[in-house]
């Protein structure tokens, strides 16, 4: 008898979906629709076992969902625009609270303690459900470092990874500034981590109407 799969461990995930979309003449790409879904839903596909999901960009992106689950909310960064790092940080605070020392603190609308991990993960990737899939099965039973995705080309993934939870918090909570403009690895500089290879084109991300063409998707297929 083969034996059991291990499990997916315990998750909060952050979903960045913020962003200015400055190559896609400003159409947000959260809104851009594929296989008859826009790329927020089919993001939210991806991480649907987790307990928690903060959605960090603008709550008129509602409009691109049919209706928002019960276990997902939208914060924002500020200023609007500052960047991913600022926008995770927004996200852990939501989450999370402002203490970081990584202590198991109760998240908004739950009961239950914060799990061990959370997922970033970017909205743009099409694909991201092959890289989600690998970074869990990685944690399945693992107590160690946090995991970054390391997609075909070597590249490392930071909007593509499940950290530790207390990882996470203290990165967020021991800037000594604002988190405007910080790059994601300026804010994980105190982070350890483990790569994952993850599968070819798991992270491909929706940057210009050429990357969005591959998928299909043209100029005004959007959410109306």
């Amino acid at each position: 008898m083969a034996p059991a799969a291990a499990q997916p461990p315990a998750f909060n995930a952050i979903i960045l979906a913020g962003g200015r979309s400055s190559r896609l003449g400003g159409v947000p790409k959260a809104e851009l629709r594929i296989d008859g879904q826009t790329l927020l839903e089919r993001t939210l596909g991806t991480v649907r076992q987790a307990r928690s999901v903060a959605i960090a960009g603008p709550a008129q992106l509602e409009a691109a969902l049919h209706a928002v689950p019960p276990h997902c909310f939208f914060v924002r960064e500020e200023p609007a625009f500052a960047g991913p790092a600022a926008a995770v940080g927004a996200a852990v605070t939501a989450l999370y609270g402002t203490d970081t020392a990584g202590s198991a603190e109760p998240v908004p609308g739950a009961g239950d303690p914060a799990p061990p991990w959370t997922l970033v993960l970017a909205c743009d990737m099409p694909d991201a459900g092959g890289a989600v899939r690998a970074l869990l099965a990685e944690a399945a039973g693992e107590a160690g470092q946090s995991i970054m995705a390391k997609d075909s080309s070597g590249s490392l993934q930071p909007l593509a990874a499940l950290y530790r939870t207390g990882d996470l918090r203290t990165a967020v909570g021991g800037q000594p500034g604002s988190l405007e403009n910080l790059s994601m690895f300026r804010l994980l500089a105190r982070v350890q981590w483990r790569v994952v290879a993850v599968p070819e084109g798991s992270t491909a991300d929706v940057d210009t109407w050429a990357d969005a063409g591959k998928w299909g998707i043209r100029p005004g297929n959007r959410t109306a």
